[in-house]
């Protein structure tokens, strides 16, 4: 997916870049018109963003002197980074109030199985963000084609803000009931990592539920006895007492220790049934747009670490959907739903926004 954005973003500039030799105009090549006619309304952006993050905050502490100490914590502002490209036909109900895209923008229905238009459509987005003074990158791509009878989609999402992070494509057949309801069931393959698997909870039972200290020496850290300190593996001072130690050090060792174990882990496939819908409906006044995507079996093909063995070897349900509601009640009066929630492996990630405006003529 990380070299079809670098192929997105470089062909449309190698077509316009080049210039003609001659002075006879040479007939456009089938590629290069099939290439033009995929780029062509797409929109190639790149922005940064930044604000004032949480206010700075005093930090008091006794020294082993028995001395007060005093330092003031400083929160770097936050800022935004996106680079991306996207080929997408707005619905009806999107506002498309900005001259220009700044990076902020954020369409749930960029989540729906079903476009506005039949045909092609992508998105390619890379956002890199500091919030609160950490640092996020999030990614995500999509290719998508919608015919009358039938989908293909192929999808990576990476949100480091809620840990998730998986390839999807699917392949499904298209009911129509009319021009705004339809139904669609098709398979769906995804990679990811070994959602499930919990490293810290494997160590516990290989080790007797033994104490967190126990892993900690095990990941090289070390007591000395003589001046009651600590140290990390490579021997620099991480804590002058025990309880310096178990409530602020031992947090930052499992959650190491979790991560490199689970980064050992290769990524795991996944072959579901997936079933789902799709309805639009929009009028100036009133318009909704639902859908729902259903994964209610999985194939077990076996692997030491599918989630079907973090899940006692039994099947589960997986699904998302989302729901956009508008209605202009009067000429003043204007209520509003946007929502999306998506359940993977157990895990959740979800936005949403309700609200009215009320406008005095």
């Amino acid at each position: 997916m990380k070299k079809l954005l670098v192929i997105l973003l470089l062909t449309p500039i190698v077509l316009l870049g080049q210039t003609e030799k001659n002075s006879v105009k040479k007939e456009p090549s089938k590629f290069s018109k099939e290439v033009k006619r995929i780029f062509k309304y797409s929109t190639f952006y790149a922005a940064m963003n930044g604000n004032n993050s949480i206010s700075d905050g005093d930090l008091y502490a006794i020294t082993p002197q028995g001395q007060l100490s005093y330092d003031r914590e400083q929160t770097p502002f936050d800022f935004s980074i996106a680079l991306g490209i996207r080929k997408r036909a707005r619905f009806g109900y999107e506002n498309r109030a900005n001259t220009f895209y700044d990076g902020t923008e954020k369409s749930l229905s960029d989540a729906s199985t079903i476009g506005k238009v039949k045909g092609f459509e992508y998105l390619a987005e890379i956002d890199y963000r500091r919030l609160l003074g950490e640092n996020y990158l999030n990614q995500h791509y999509f290719l998508r084609y919608v015919a009358k009878h039938w989908l293909v989609k192929v999808e990576y999402l990476e949100n480091n803000f809620t840990d998730i992070s998986f390839y999807e494509a699917s392949q499904r057949y298209r009911y129509n009931v009319n021009n705004k309801l339809s139904f669609n069931v098709g398979l769906v393959q995804r990679i990811s990592a070994p959602y499930g698997y919990d490293p810290v909870e494997e160590w516990l039972i290989e080790n007797n539920y033994a104490d967190y200290t126990y892993l900690a020496q095990e990941e090289g850290y070390s007591f000395d006895p003589n001046n009651g300190n600590y140290y990390n593996a490579d021997g620099t001072l991480v804590a002058t007492s025990s309880a310096v130690f178990e409530n602020t050090v031992i947090p930052t060792v499992i959650s190491e220790y979790s991560r490199r174990k689970r980064g050992e882990i290769p990524s795991q496939w996944s072959h579901s049934l997936i079933i789902g819908g799709d309805y639009y409906h929009f009028t100036d006044d009133f318009w909704t747009h639902a859908w729902i995507n259903v994964l209610p079996y999985h194939l077990d093909i076996g692997k030491d670490y599918s989630y079907h063995r973090f899940n006692q070897n039994k099947n589960w349900v997986d699904y998302g959907g989302g729901l956009i509601f508008g209605w202009r009640i009067t000429k003043s009066l204007g209520i509003f739903l946007e929502g999306n929630y998506t359940k993977y492996w157990n895990r959740e990630w979800h936005d949403f926004k309700v609200g009215a405006n009320y406008i005095i003529f």
